[in-house]
């Protein structure tokens, strides 16, 4: 869900020159439905091992105070 509202933001909603809530509402629906029309799967590439690299650098990170304030 964070990618599909980062790409409203994005695409939709930036730059914030609307007049009215209607408008918003006309460019959401707008897009939602050209979205529908050509949208594919998100390939995921980050993996459970990407994630336990990750969580292994925090607690590093965690244990280090010195590396918090770098």
């Amino acid at each position: 869900m964070e990618i599909y509202f980062s790409v409203i933001l994005r695409k939709v909603l930036t730059p914030n020159d609307f007049t009215s809530l209607a408008e918003v509402e006309e460019r959401l629906l707008a897009f939602e439905r050209r979205y529908e029309e050509s949208a594919t799967p998100f390939e995921w590439k980050f993996t459970r091992k990407d994630l336990a690299k990750l969580m292994e650098r925090l607690a590093e990170r965690h244990q280090d105070p010195l590396l918090i304030a770098a």
